[in-house]
């Protein structure tokens, strides 16, 4: 197996990008190709740039949410409290009227 079977090899350029974490990666582009700003690092997956001394900076990523953080961004305490209250006062009436035995 060589070039004569596969045919000959497109011209290529290396191009090494530089990522927070001091990794340097070298990956192979054709010589026509557009070659990007930024690359994820395969290593850690992180942003890289051809800028060895100024690098991109971690992407901040938006802590989880729980389900009770997202309703407390819609509802002010009062109106927690007031749901709260109606929702009580549901349930005691039905245990009043042996509608929920617990």
């Amino acid at each position: 197996m060589g070039e004569a079977e596969r045919g000959e090899a497109a011209p290529r350029q290396t191009v090494t990008y530089f990522c927070h974490h001091d990794h340097r990666s070298v990956i192979a582009f054709s010589v026509e190709a557009d070659v990007p700003d930024t690359w994820d690092c395969p290593k850690c997956g992180m942003p890289a740039s051809l800028d060895s001394e100024n690098p991109p900076e971690a992407p901040r990523i938006a802590p989880y949410k729980t389900h009770l953080a997202y309703v407390k961004e819609r509802r002010s305490d009062a109106e927690a409290a007031s749901i709260l209250d109606e929702a009580l006062a549901s349930l005691r009436s039905k245990r009043k009227a042996g509608e929920i035995i617990f």
